[in-house]
């Protein structure tokens, strides 16, 4: 079976300029990938005959199919439609259908119908048009023997709804496509190198019709098993056998797998335990609150929390020693375990949290360096703390301190 690539072109000076982050790509990516279709390049060009003609000409030379977005609309600079027309030889004609849909979207929001919104329903006699029920730019497909040029608008619902309900069949009617089949397998607590030195072993024997890439992000590191060909049950048999093996590794790492998120895999341990907790956060500033409030139904466990940003609100609020500041620092072992014990207390929670820490980029010392981090956890049994060392940016460090609150509470419920 041979394999069918791809080039997804963006066209539009408004990505070009940096005004408009480009999620169409993104997602067409996705899909494609999962059609068993390859990307070979995505590329981003202006408004412009000439960008829009030459890229054609090379691509078209290298990929079976091409993929573009934007530029189908009723401005001047839009002139996707007519390059593409004058590119394949073709002459603009009224579609009819796209025609009425045009006319049904002016009447219903009572607006004027101009030439240039008419102009909108002329599309090339050579190609198969793609209506759009959402909007007033129909897509494009041109068949040229064994390529495919397609052409969406730039509005990303619209171009997602004409992906899936036109251009998928287009694609699978046109080529013979190999089934693709992915397992991400989620990691947290450990970094890519880490990782990878754990796994070198099973990764090396890993079976020849499976690929793997690691996916970092941050605090967390993706696994994405891969597989290829005809048999879906046979693919999964196989991903399935050498997922078993990994777990017996990494299973402390693992926290979820495909579309599981880290927060919502916590949320699940505490309802299966009927448990609850509370968070002290300093440094993170609210961030892992909103991490875990961020999941439906979260306040069936979530009780609430304390921004004790000021040594003043640890002292009268959360009642800590002014002494223990004094003598060990804000950011310390004693102070973040009187923390989740005092805010476990005061919540009634099963559970306390805490966190303090330099975020930066100001702040750190020689003994304190900017990324220090402490956090705590109370629970019935016993109150105790880790240490965390992360980085120079403050952005990061907030979430990163966040990450590190929830991995410690997943432990925790998990038994580690």
């Amino acid at each position: 079976m041979s394999e069918i690539s791809c080039e997804v072109i963006t066209i539009g000076d408004e990505i070009l300029y940096g005004h408009i982050l480009d999620t169409n790509a993104k997602w067409l990516s996705e899909q494609l990938d999962k059609l068993g279709v390859k990307i070979n390049k995505r590329s981003t060009i202006s408004d412009n005959h000439f960008q829009i003609t030459n890229t054609i000409d090379k691509s078209i030379s290298e990929n079976d199919i091409i993929i573009f977005t934007g530029g189908l609309g009723p401005t001047n600079d839009d002139i996707t439609k007519k390059t593409l027309n004058k590119y394949f030889k073709g002459n603009l004609v009224r579609d009819e259908i796209t025609y009425r849909q045009i006319k049904k979207i002016f009447k219903r929001r009572n607006f004027d119908l101009t030439k240039k919104n008419k102009d909108q329903a002329l599309v090339p006699d050579n190609c198969q048009v793609l209506h759009n029920i959402h909007g007033t730019a129909p897509g494009l497909a041109f068949s040229i023997k064994k390529k495919l040029v397609i052409s969406l608008p730039g509005v990303p619902f619209e171009m997602k709804s004409l992906f899936n309900e036109k251009c998928i069949d287009l694609i699978r009617v046109k080529y013979n496509l190999p089934i693709v089949y992915h397992r991400i397998i989620k990691t947290v607590g450990i970094g890519e190198s880490w990782l990878s030195d754990l796994i070198g072993k099973w990764e090396k024997n890993l079976d020849n019709s499976l690929s793997l890439a690691y996916l970092p992000s941050i605090g967390r590191v993706k696994l994405r098993l891969t597989g290829k060909g005809n048999n879906l049950k046979k693919i999964k048999f196989i991903i399935e056998k050498q997922e078993k093996k990994l777990l017996k590794i990494i299973e402390k790492y693992i926290y979820g797998y495909d579309n599981d998120e880290l927060e919502s895999q916590v949320g699940i341990l505490l309802n299966d335990q009927n448990k609850t907790i509370a968070i002290s956060e300093s440094c993170s500033g609210g961030y892992a609150s909103h991490m875990i409030t961020s999941i439906p139904g979260s306040s069936k466990y979530f009780l609430g929390s304390i921004i004790a940003y000021n040594n003043s609100i640890k002292e009268n609020i959360l009642g800590i020693d002014k002494k223990i500041i004094r003598d060990k620092g804000a950011v310390s072992k004693e102070v973040v375990e009187e923390m989740a014990k005092n805010i476990r207390i005061k919540f009634k929670s099963s559970i306390g949290l805490s966190v303090s820490g330099i975020a930066g980029p100001s702040g750190g010392s020689t003994k304190k360096p900017v990324g220090t981090v402490w956090i705590g956890l109370s629970d019935d049994k016993k109150t105790y703390s880790k240490k965390f060392q992360l980085t120079e940016r403050r952005d990061v460090n907030i979430i990163l301190s966040s990450i590190c609150i929830l991995n410690m509470l997943r432990l925790n419920l998990k038994g580690y």
